[in-house]
């Protein structure tokens, strides 16, 4: 059973960046679609962003330009970095890796992903 920590959430001003981190312990990632999503209070966990075993990225509309998603297999970690935030981004942001290994979806949805961390806090101020 993979176990993932989220870190990097804080407090920002529009316009600045955070960068978020996802450790895993217990199962590589490597051969998994790796993915983040968030979650705002009264509002459903929605997608941002994936990346796949061969590193294609894919993003949600709503941040598409403004965040990469990048991963290192080898640390067994993935990443959000979060440019030209905005109060609306304000969420409790998650990781988490593909139930299937090496598996294409056609979209990705909350359900198909497992190993949910607990999640970092990011506060966007306007």
């Amino acid at each position: 059973q993979v176990q993932v920590v989220e870190s990097g959430g804080g407090l920002v001003h529009a316009g600045d960046s955070l960068r978020l981190s996802c450790a895993a312990s217990g199962r590589t990632f490597r051969g998994y679609t790796l993915g983040w999503f968030r979650q705002a209070p009264g509002k459903e966990r929605e997608f941002v962003a994936t990346i796949d075993w061969s590193g294609n990225t894919y993003y949600a509309d709503s941040v598409k330009g403004r965040f990469i998603i990048s991963r290192a297999d080898a640390e067994n970690t993935v990443s959000l970095q979060m440019n030209s935030l905005k109060p609306e981004d304000t969420a409790v942001y998650y990781c988490a890796a593909d139930t299937r290994r090496y598996y294409y979806r056609s979209s990705y949805p909350p359900e198909a992903f497992g190993s949910w961390g607990q999640g970092t806090q990011v506060t966007v101020s306007s």
